[in-house]
């Protein structure tokens, strides 16, 4: 019975190790998922090179302005920093409201451009009533981000 019993439990924990692919996270903080057919694909809806040309784009249309087309759809944030950090009040919805607050303008008005983010810390770049402005959060805390640091 011994035996049947180790045999039994050995058979259940390979099945545990034969999964059909692994998620990892690159070095700049995207997730890929890596499959058994040598093959790989972002998870990320956004990928860096996209932000970057998004950014380069609105510095080229001003200093401090933005302009965002019609259609304009902000990425897509991580659900579980978010569910984690909705418990210390800093997730999207309320630097949101933080950033409408600072900038004189509705929550509506405060748009998503690009993100880099963990779940100790993270950088928001947003276009708020017409003009970039960045944020960083540390932990729980919310803070517009200067150019001197």
């Amino acid at each position: 019975m011994k035996t049947f019993t180790l045999f039994l439990f050995l058979l259940v924990s390979s099945f545990s190790f034969s999964q059909t692919g692994q998620i990892v996270k690159t070095e700049d903080g995207r997730r890929v998922f890596l499959k058994n057919d040598y093959t790989w694909e972002y998870l990320d809806a956004v990928d860096s090179k996209s932000q970057t040309a998004l950014i380069e784009s609105l510095k080229a249309a001003g200093e401090n302005g933005c302009s965002l087309e019609a259609g304009y759809l902000e990425p897509r944030l991580d659900g579980k920093i978010q569910s984690q950090l909705k418990r210390g009040r800093s997730s999207m919805r309320y630097v949101k409201k933080k950033v409408a607050k600072d900038q004189n303008c509705s929550v509506d008005d405060v748009f998503l451009l690009s993100f880099s983010e963990q779940k100790k810390k993270a950088v928001y770049h947003f276009c708020a009533n017409g003009a970039e402005v960045t944020y960083k959060r540390l932990g729980n805390s919310i803070i517009k981000a200067s150019k001197l640091f």
